[in-house]
């Protein structure tokens, strides 16, 4: 008796035993998406599939891969490949011990899952290395939602001394198919987000900066990629991601023998060894992934719900209409000249004005950007009452008062620079190079820090009505160098100047959670989720020109929501390009996202009570530009030379439309186009805005259609010479 009861005690073990070592699915799955990933203890963990969620997820515990002739593992691809054993592509994870070996080989320890709340779950996968006490976390936030993944990567060590960590990718995505279109973005001052597709070849393909601030103003760290064809707006599958990073980035597509594309994404590691130290951890920005089986359309829609909802402040909140000072006033002004300013705000119906740059510096007075940058103090001369005056002023009018800051830069010629030497970036005695006549302050430095932070604070109250602040930043990282860092941790910088950042930022939301913060950085120089997350809005480019803005806010608003992306009527000529456009065509091309105004008001001269009404106008179309779901129709890239998207709001009851003509068509050649996303059931009326007497583009101002006639014969329309434009309000009868 005693001999069966050890038989089947030990058979019980051994069944035990066997079960422990079951190859584990893990699904990362938000209500229409799905990572899947298999894992055994103390094996490999094997990245198996991203997309549309599935039944049968069972069978990914048999699946094989055709292995290597001279041993017995395959090509399966892990869910985070270290170098080392026979991985010889370009890796997530490159690290050296502390002992001089330059290997890694990760195995799996074990998952948690916990949810946050009713829409996010999070999901930990642990790993550590085969040999070494080392241990890599890989968290997946799943956004249900909004069909959104996040991953981000953490890892620490307990080896007798610092470890090097060479390259720490926020994610890895293995993607398997017959052909990828790769589409990037580049641009420079003036022309950000210019978008370009490419059919990816063998080989390595990169997208990176180094620029270390401003890091998205030549390239962005989002992308999107399309399997077996060109991107197509409404078919198709479509991988996108974004990093969260507001400092050096490196993306890489590598497309192997095998015909695998293998993307790792995170923080550029040119320059950038860290040396982790026992019991320190080291944590990567988050890389935001969807992914659409119904083309480009639906993939954007994510990224603007998911956004609204996590990646803004206030993004539940309609945005103001602004105007800002810069184009109107530049560095030269007085008291009075803001007070007029403020006054036709008033009677455009302008919501909020914003003070730009000159408004300080008294040693060193602002009247140009070669002095007074650093020195947050009000310019007698030119404002001898002071910002609360005009702030009040300004709310005495109906109207709300912004200002303009670069707290993270410093004139050369300032009182700041004179007496901080030390908190300025600079490569031992070499040479400071400036770029706009400024220099960068050391954000890695905790002093620094303090000092960016009171100059918010210091700023923000001068008066109890500042409700609005836009943050510049107008260089970038050259002759990196910290006089705080060790000089064995110089490469320590990159990462420690977006930490010192993020520092300062989550101490002025700490604060003061209600204000307005616009993200500027020469332009479009920050537009990524790293930064956007403490801000309301960013500016997309200093190009205000609408013409331009049409290509920067198509490749902006790919990722971004057009209740972030301010959008501003300028002065005609352009002053950036010198471009002569109508009014009507600027204002039409604005009121696409969080309508403004870039110009001196006195210059509308006779068109006046046209620019009142296109507020108004705008003002009632709000809602559903910065809440709706964007519809692209008409490509700018397209060969043709007409542009048009529209907005939907969520119940369908109301869409508006926009139509541009980028250049001459012919007296006999018209826009049609099929509109999308409203409800085929229900009927709509079309009335035409911003249109002058005798002038309307589309026959059928005023009356109703059915939206299916709308979806399926579609609209035609009068835009067929430069600058033409329309723009339709769509209602629900």
């Amino acid at each position: 008796m005693r001999t069966s009861v050890l038989s089947i005690f030990l058979l019980f073990l051994t069944t035990l035993n066997v079960f422990s070592q079951e190859k584990k699915v893990i699904q990362v799955e938000t209500d229409n998406l799905a990572m899947i990933f298999t894992a055994s203890p103390n094996e490999k963990v094997i990245f198996q599939y991203w997309g549309n969620k599935l039944n049968g997820v069972s069978s990914f515990t048999d699946k094989k891969i055709k292995g290597q002739p001279d041993t017995n593992d395959d090509f399966a691809s892990q869910m985070y490949p270290a170098y080392g054993g026979r991985y010889y592509l370009n890796p997530a994870l490159k690290l050296t011990h502390d002992d001089g070996v330059l290997t890694t080989e990760l195995i799996y320890v074990g998952t948690q899952t916990k949810t946050l709340d009713s829409n996010r779950t999070e999901t930990v996968i642990s790993l550590k290395d085969k040999l070494y006490p080392v241990y890599v976390d890989v968290r997946f936030i799943a956004y249900k939602k909004e069909n959104i993944i996040a991953q981000s990567v953490t890892i620490s060590h307990k080896e007798k001394s610092g470890i090097k960590v060479e390259n720490l990718a926020s994610s890895y995505i293995p993607i398997h198919a017959e052909s990828y279109y790769l589409t990037h973005f580049n641009g420079t001052w003036a022309a950000e987000m210019q978008m370009e597709e490419e059919e990816l070849t063998h080989g390595l393909k990169v997208i990176e900066t180094k620029k270390g601030v401003r890091a998205t103003q030549s390239e962005n760290p989002s992308f999107l990629l399309s399997l077996n064809g060109p991107a197509n707006e409404d078919s198709g599958e479509v991988y996108g991601g974004s990093l969260a990073w507001s400092g050096n980035y490196k993306l890489s597509f590598e497309l192997d023998e095998t015909g695998k594309l293998g993307i790792v994404a995170g923080m550029n590691p040119f320059a950038s060894t860290f040396y982790l130290k026992p019991e320190q951890k080291l944590e990567t920005p988050e890389m935001i992934l969807t992914y659409s089986a119904s083309g480009v359309g639906q993939l954007s829609r994510n990224y603007h719900d998911w956004a609204r909802r996590y990646a803004l402040v206030h993004g539940d909140k309609l945005r103001p209409v602004i105007l800002n000072s810069w184009e109107g006033a530049y560095f030269t002004f007085d008291e009075k000249t803001i007070t007029d300013m403020i006054d036709d705000a008033a009677k455009f119906g302008v919501e909020m004005f914003v003070l730009d740059d000159g408004w300080f510096g008294n040693k060193y007075p602002r009247n140009g950007d070669n002095a007074g940058l650093g020195d947050w103090q009000v310019n007698k001369k030119k404002l001898p009452r002071g910002i609360n005056y005009l702030a009040d002023y300004a709310v005495s009018k109906g109207v709300k008062f912004g200002i303009w800051i670069e707290p993270e830069m410093v004139n050369p010629d300032s009182e700041l620079a004179k007496n901080h030497p030390e908190w300025i970036v600079k490569s031992g005695k070499r040479d400071i190079l400036p770029m706009r006549n400024q220099w960068l302050l050391d954000l890695s430095n905790p002093e620094v820090q303090d000092f960016v932070f009171k100059t918010f604070d210091d700023v923000v109250s001068m008066s109890k009505n500042i409700s609005y602040i836009k943050w510049d930043a107008n260089r970038h990282v050259d002759n990196v160098g910290s006089d705080y860092l060790p000089k064995d941790e110089q490469t320590h910088f990159w990462y420690e100047y977006v930490k010192g950042l993020y520092k300062v930022y989550d101490r002025i939301r700490a604060k003061y959670p209600d204000i307005e913060i616009q993200l500027c950085s020469s332009g479009g120089g920050r537009v990524e989720f790293g930064a956007l997350k403490y801000h309301t809005e960013f500016w997309a480019s200093d190009n205000t020109n609408a013409l331009d803005r049409i290509f920067i806010q198509y490749g902006t608003n790919l990722f971004f929501p057009a209740i972030a992306t301010g959008s501003h009527v300028s002065t005609s000529p352009n002053h950036q390009t010198g471009m002569i456009t109508p009014l009507k065509f600027r204002f039409d091309v604005a009121m696409s996202g969080r309508l403004g105004m870039e110009l001196q008001p006195k210059d509308i001269g006779d068109e006046y009570e046209f620019a009142v009404n296109a507020i108004k106008d705008y003002k009632t179309i709000r809602p559903i530009v910065q809440f709706g779901d964007l519809c692209r129709l008409v490509s700018p890239y397209g060969k043709h030379g007409w542009a048009s998207h529209m907005y939907v709001s969520k119940d369908k009851k109301q869409s508006v439309f926009f139509a541009y003509s980028l250049k001459y068509h012919g007296r006999t050649t018209y826009l049609e186009t099929k509109l999308k996303g409203l409800d085929p059931g229900k009927n709509y009326r079309i009335t035409e805005l911003n249109v002058k007497p005798g002038n309307s583009s589309f026959s059928g101002n005023g009356q109703v259609f059915s939206g299916d006639y709308l979806m399926k014969a579609g609209i035609n329309l009068n835009i067929g010479n430069p600058f033409d434009s329309t723009v339709l309000l769509i209602s629900q009868e």
